[in-house]
């Protein structure tokens, strides 16, 4: 076998989510000595992954008819998030999963994220903290440690296991009167400031990850948002639909809602 190099972005993770429907007319054809190895060979196929340095597999049982089963792929290099993609679509034998939507994106960091020369400024400016002086350093030190963690779970995140899992894609609009990408980046900088300041009210409620896509799909972005409560995925959507970001500036696709599960239960719920 031929060794390939991996395929690693600059920074980040590379980000496949895929949604697949059961064919029932073709699963039904399996016996059932065929349909245990074909259930045995997915779930082979997912603890191998997860095994896999730099790398989360996660599945979900999807609650609307848009999708059956789902799955949210992290991994560091290309040609392994290629070939896990084709692994799981034959998974369960020939023509048994119908893919019905996927979406490749990257973890990336905000473009719009705080820099140390905006919080300097703060500090001076809102906390009247003279540079060099006690409060300042200590207050400096605070925040480069906050944005080393956050930058950290921006780029290489950890997953959560909450079980209430909801994906959509989002491209900032691009009309006559309403360009996103013609208003001033300091301008952008602010409107995003308040967008932000949105989700921090559910911080603890709703975990969420904003993977970039442009040139890669056909959505500029994807956002993943994890609860252990659906309520709150209703609440925090509804109430970012009043902030100027998403009420002038975002247009949104299909939104795909699931539970977080282990395979076997998956495959219960599935009736496989």
């Amino acid at each position: 076998m031929i060794d390939i190099a991996a395929l690693r972005p600059e920074e980040g993770w590379h980000v496949l989510h895929l949604f697949y429907r059961i064919e029932q007319s073709q699963w039904q054809l399996l016996t059932p000595e065929e349909q245990l190895d074909a259930k045995t060979h997915l779930s082979v196929l997912v603890r191998e992954t997860r095994a896999v340095p730099s790398t989360q597999l996660l599945t979900f049982a999807m609650l609307t008819p848009k999708a059956d089963l789902g799955f949210m792929l992290l991994t560091d290099d290309l040609h392994y998030a290629q070939s896990v993609e084709k692994d799981l679509a034959l998974s369960l034998g020939p023509d048994s999963l119908d893919p019905v939507y996927s979406f490749y994106s990257l973890t990336e960091r905000s473009e719009y994220t705080t820099t140390e020369a905006d919080y300097v400024a703060s500090l001076k400016a809102e906390r009247n903290l003279s540079e060099g002086s006690p409060e300042f350093e200590q207050a400096l030190n605070e925040f480069r440690v906050r944005m080393k963690k956050y930058l950290q779970d921006r780029l290489y995140p950890n997953m959560p296991d909450w079980p209430i899992f909801c994906f959509y894609p989002m491209t900032k609009r691009r009309s006559a009167g309403q360009n996103w990408y013609a208003l001033p980046f300091e301008t952008r900088k602010k409107l995003m400031a308040g967008h932000a300041r949105v989700g921090r009210q559910y911080a603890g409620r709703v975990r969420q990850l904003i993977t970039g896509a442009t040139g890669l799909d056909d959505a500029e972005w994807g956002v993943t948002l994890f609860a252990h409560d659906v309520f709150q995925i209703k609440s925090i959507v509804y109430e970012m639909r009043f902030d100027t970001v998403s009420a002038e500036y975002a247009d949104f696709g299909e939104f795909h809602i699931g539970i977080q599960l282990p395979l076997d239960q998956i495959f219960r719920r599935l009736q496989l």
